[in-house]
């Protein structure tokens, strides 16, 4: 097998200490290998970097073990070239099984090429990811807070969700504050209510009268502070993700003109697949990455199941909640796309379907430097317009109506008598 890396070393990551093999091509077609074992505290980081380097090392490989790869990660970025491997591109080798034998494993499929890494954004990127998801986690606790609120309210034979579409809103955020305060009166809670929930103010009496009891109260107070606490968190966490994104406001921007992306989505795209599109060499591979594309499953000639990979966990949720937005807009290719797969395959089919086209376009745009370009809600009918013109001429026979298509005095049109 040729040798691709002369100077080269694998390692295997704990979490209190990695493995480390050096493999050196010599003349004559011997390769030398130094092993070693390291911690993993800074210091101990250090003297692996300067071990490396002292045998001349360009390229390592290391494992993908929870976070433990990262404190290595941060300490060899910058000075060597390096790949972040799946575990399972090597366990399946045969051999005893030891720290230093996983490491020369490593070793020896990178010196010959034959490990193909993960992608691993840049310091910057990967700090604005660590914002970005934390983010993601506060939002999804915020939910938890109102799911606990409505259970609370439903034991208490509140039914103010019943009414109010939003709960937690201005009228009914006032409303719940005076409960947690010890109001119990349905009539003066009902007043609370502004805009257009006041005409509303008959259902809003019956829905406020209930049984509210001390635990209730003081559970529901607990809740609205924690909800308040988030709220406050949420709006920190923006500020500083704005404060970082400034260098990339151009890509933001020009993200934000896809249907369904807005400014949150758009952080997240940044962070989670950075702004260097040559770490994917196609919109294909960075999907698969992502895990928005079917998976491939064939054996014998017969394709068995096409159910999606893992892929990046918080990307793929990123881009699902974008198709669900952009399902719901007006006159666009995305949603005309929704609807024509969720027809046939089901909606959730189809979200991962528009997904995978927001992923793609986010691609091209980043990649070739240009704007969006919507192709309209009609688009399909466009590119197919003899088929829709059977189709409906023959849903019409079918109910009983003799169809007779006459050519109209603008080219390309139709009428139907």
């Amino acid at each position: 097998m040729d040798v691709v890396y002369r100077r080269c070393c694998g390692i295997d990551v704990h979490k209190e200490t990695v493995a480390a093999c050096v493999l050196r091509w010599e003349e004559g077609g011997q390769v030398r290998k130094e092993k070693k074992v390291f911690g993993t505290m800074t210091r101990s980081l250090h003297e692996l970097a300067a071990w490396l380097s002292q045998h001349e090392v360009t390229h390592v490989a290391m494992e993908a073990t929870g976070v433990y790869w990262e404190p290595v990660w941060n300490v060899l970025e910058g000075q060597f070239q390096l790949l972040l491997i799946n575990p399972e591109h090597y366990k399946g080798l045969r051999g005893k099984k030891t720290d230093l034998k996983d490491g020369e494993r490593i070793g020896e499929l990178l010196q010959h090429g034959l490990l193909s890494g993960s992608f691993v954004p840049p310091c910057e990127i990967r700090a604005l990811r660590g914002l970005t998801r934390h983010r993601a986690s506060l939002a999804q606790e915020r939910v938890r807070v109102f799911s606990r609120i409505q259970k609370l309210l439903e034991d208490a034979n509140i039914k103010l969700a019943s009414v109010a579409s939003d709960v937690l809103g201005l009228s009914g955020a006032a409303m719940l504050d005076a409960i947690a305060a010890g109001q119990d009166d349905p009539k003066k809670l009902a007043e609370m209510a502004r805009g257009k929930l006041r005409a509303k103010l008959p259902a809003l009496r019956l829905a406020l009268e209930g049984r509210v009891q001390a635990h209730h109260r003081f559970l529901l107070r607990e809740l609205l502070d924690h909800e308040l606490h988030l709220q406050f968190q949420l709006g920190k966490i923006d500020e500083e993700i704005a404060r970082r994104a400034v260098p990339y406001e151009e890509t933001v921007a020009r993200w934000k003109t896809i249907p369904g992306v807005d400014q949150i989505t758009a952080w997240s795209l940044l962070a989670e697949i950075g702004t260097n599109m040559d770490q994917f060499p196609s919109p294909q591979q960075l999907a698969s990455w992502a895990g928005v594309c079917p998976g491939n499953n064939e054996s014998a000639g017969k394709r068995k199941s096409g159910k999606t990979r893992k892929g990046s966990p918080w990307l793929r949720r990123v881009l699902c909640q974008a198709a669900w937005a952009a399902s719901h807009t007006k006159g666009t290719y995305l949603a005309a796309q929704f609807r024509r797969f969720a027809a046939k395959r089901g909606k959730k089919r189809a979200i991962i379907a528009v997904a995978h086209s927001i992923l793609v376009i986010a691609y091209h745009m980043l990649k070739n430097t240009c704007d969006y370009q919507e192709l309209g809600g009609d688009y399909f009918d466009r590119i197919n317009s003899e088929g829709l013109k059977r189709y409906l001429v023959k849903r019409l026979e079918h109910l009983g109506y003799k169809v007779q298509l006459d050519a109209q005095p603008q080219p390309g049109s139709t009428a139907c008598t």
